[in-house]
């Protein structure tokens, strides 16, 4: 745990859409840093004299953490204008987490929408690295545009490994892959509920529909785990930006088990 904001170095920075790159760090002085953190979890990512933004871990390693950061405000634009060498600070992790060391022997279904798939892309780190202790992975992605597909280089490796459905809303003509809604893809897997655990994280809409589509599919609440970490601002429970029917998602999450909060779900 960094209780305090501390420098980490940019070892690496990859461009995956627009005004959207993926930054490794590592620790900037002699002294070598483990990071302990838990997939879903997040960290407070700040620019001196700029600010601070809370972002999920979208790796699994401790050697170093990777955050997928899309330019949306005053410090996710500065962020995107450093460059490797420069440093980070962050402080953390905080939060809630796929307890994905307590659901070895399931089948897992990881479903994710736009910037909401990097979280997920820890998961997928995970179950790599301990792809024994779980039955199949079935894996359902959705994104706005072919350019707008996150981790391009991480989708032809897990579509070897895993079952990978990958969906777009609007396509060229000559496009190759499936146009539509990820609720389709979903839906057309004709899966249904025996021994499988669902991941989800994406925009609200997308998530309230893609329960509509699972329950639909035999699915039962206890089976369905979810992050609402788009919502965070401060990541301490004191703005009150993540607020929802009384759950602070900064402080009660950001991930949950769907039954645990009916009636929060927008």
């Amino acid at each position: 745990m960094l209780s305090k904001s501390t420098p980490l170095k940019i070892v690496k920075k990859e461009k995956q859409a627009d005004k959207t790159y993926l930054f490794r760090l590592e620790g900037s002085g002699k002294k070598k840093i483990k990071f302990d953190y838990k997939i879903g979890q997040f960290y407070q990512v700040s620019v001196p004299g700029i600010g601070e933004a809370p972002i999920s871990v979208c790796s699994f390693s401790e050697d170093f953490l990777e955050f997928n950061i899309r330019g949306v405000g005053d410090v996710t634009d500065k962020l995107l204008e450093l460059e490797v060498g420069d440093n980070i600070w962050i402080r953390g992790p905080y939060g809630t987490s796929y307890p994905l060391d307590k659901l070895k022997g399931n089948n897992i279904m990881i479903i994710g929408g736009g910037t909401g798939i990097a979280p997920l892309r820890g998961a997928l780190k995970y179950l790599e690295m301990h792809r024994a202790d779980f039955e199949r992975v079935h894996i359902f992605f959705g994104c706005r545009s072919p350019e707008e597909v996150l981790f391009k280089k991480d989708m032809h490796h897990w579509d070897r490994i895993f079952d990978l459905n990958l969906t777009v809303d609007k396509a060229p003509a000559n496009y190759k892959g499936k146009v539509g809604l990820v609720t389709k893809i979903v839906e057309e897997s004709g899966l249904d509920n025996r021994n499988k655990v669902v991941l989800i994280c994406g925009p609200p809409i997308m998530m309230k529909f893609v329960i509509k589509t699972l329950e639909s599919m035999g699915f039962h609440y206890d089976q369905i785990f979810l992050s609402h970490e788009r919502r965070m601002k401060c990541g301490v429970g004191m703005c009150g930006h993540c607020m929802i029917s009384g759950i602070y998602v900064c402080k009660d999450g950001p991930v949950f088990r769907y039954d645990k909060i009916l009636g929060m779900h927008e």
